[in-house]
């Protein structure tokens, strides 16, 4: 066992602690969303294409010129990114632009970011 390693050695049950948390767990069913949410945004494909919409809404062209891809490789990550509404389209004549979904998109895309980043400037203040 490692130093790090953290072992809870107690016998002690704060029931009034299981209690509370147990009211506010959510059902499976929006822990298993949540979850897979995680997971469609955890590629770094869709990183990718992610952060370049949070910058600036795009059409397919610009975000495989930007991410150095296939128009249909980024088409494809779209057409998933849409189906689960993290990312939504609006057409100009032939033109087809795309852009994350709403704020809570754009705002956990930049929370993760922040943290990231946040983690990397801890790590590196420890070297």
């Amino acid at each position: 066992m490692s130093k790090n390693e953290c072992i809870c050695d107690c016998n002690i049950i704060h029931q009034s602690v299981v209690d509370e948390v147990k009211k506010k767990m959510p059902d499976s069913k929006k822990l298993y969303d949540l979850a897979n949410l995680f997971k469609l945004i955890g590629d770094p494909t869709r990183c990718k294409i992610l952060f370049a919409l949070d910058q600036k809404e795009m059409c397919v062209c610009d975000l495989a010129n930007v991410l150095n891809m296939t128009k249909s490789s980024v088409s494809h990550q779209l057409s998933i990114l849409k189906k689960h509404k993290i990312v939504r389209f609006h057409r100009v004549g032939k033109e087809v632009y795309y852009a994350l979904d709403d704020e809570h998109i754009v705002k956990l895309f930049e929370i993760g970011v922040e943290h990231i980043s946040h983690l990397k400037r801890r790590n590196n203040d420890k070297i």
